[in-house]
């Protein structure tokens, strides 16, 4: 159990509210699986897309 209105408190309250409107709604677990699937991969897209351009920021900072 998590201190009532620390940041962990909300992460869970905010997934399980989410997680409550799938279930409300009648919505099938290979459809809440395949959300949860595409946000996850949007997440790792969007977070190698920053390294990269970190990476290639850092590479033309050592050529100069």
């Amino acid at each position: 159990m998590y201190k009532p209105y620390s940041p962990e408190w909300h992460r869970k309250r905010y997934l399980k509210e989410s997680l409550d409107l799938y279930f409300d709604n009648y919505v099938e677990v290979e459809v809440i699986y395949e959300d949860l699937m595409n946000i996850i991969n949007e997440r790792s897209e969007d977070a190698y897309a920053e390294f990269q351009k970190a990476t290639h920021l850092e590479s033309k900072l050592r050529k100069k």
